[in-house]
């Protein structure tokens, strides 16, 4: 299988990444990014601008790509450049990928995703969500984890705050509202990519534990 990963340099992705790199199930792994990662006999890593990402690219065609592309609107400092990141480069990276005839495109999403919600957060992860539905994959997977746990390069106090109060609370809370663990939901990334279930499904962040 050729897995085509975006966003493998982040908390989720640099997990997905890693489990992809180490799962027998996996012949190679294209991760395009801005910068250049390890070496590895398994690991193509084209670097790209994705602002102008490459039409015609021959890696461009897999058999699933995994998107876990996404900032913060505090990183991304104002809405446009969050939408940007976390609307148009996936929704730009499916439509690629989809041209040069990869099937299966799985998101890591976030819980509440809603195009209809006054949160704007909610509101750009929920419109991708919806347009990525018309892009014409055969099998479309979102999943939608709540806080994730794991260690960040990138400190953010507020999250890191919020982490711990999960983690601490946690077997009192409601099972929608508990930490997930960025390894868990990279374990979940890379299975609805291998098993690619025709049809759009959709994992909660109950099924992230």
């Amino acid at each position: 299988m050729k897995l085509l990963l975006v966003g493998s340099t982040g908390l989720v992705g640099g997990r997905v990444l890693r489990l992809a790199l180490a799962d027998a199930r996996i012949n190679s792994v294209v991760a395009p990014s801005r910068r250049v990662h390890a070496d590895h006999p398994k690991l193509q890593v084209p670097v790209v601008d994705f602002d102008q990402l490459p039409a015609n690219a021959p890696w461009w065609q897999a058999d699933a790509v995994v998107c876990t592309l996404g900032t913060t609107m505090r990183s991304a400092g104002s809405r446009q450049a969050f939408r940007r990141v976390d609307y148009d480069y996936p929704l730009a990276v499916a439509r690629l990928a989809r041209q040069h005839g990869t099937s299966t495109y799985v998101l890591n999403s976030a819980i509440g995703a809603n195009a209809d919600s006054r949160f704007f957060y909610n509101q750009v992860k929920g419109e991708l969500e919806r347009d990525l539905a018309g892009v014409g994959f055969a099998s479309l997977t979102l999943v939608r984890p709540g806080v994730i746990g794991g260690h960040r390069e990138e400190f953010r106090l507020g999250e890191r705050a919020m982490v711990l109060a999960l983690a601490l609370s946690g077997p009192v809370l409601p099972r929608r509202w508990r930490l997930n663990p960025a390894q868990t939901i990279a374990r979940v990334l890379i299975e609805s990519a291998i098993r690619a279930e025709p049809g759009i499904h959709v994992i909660s962040s109950e099924a992230l534990l």
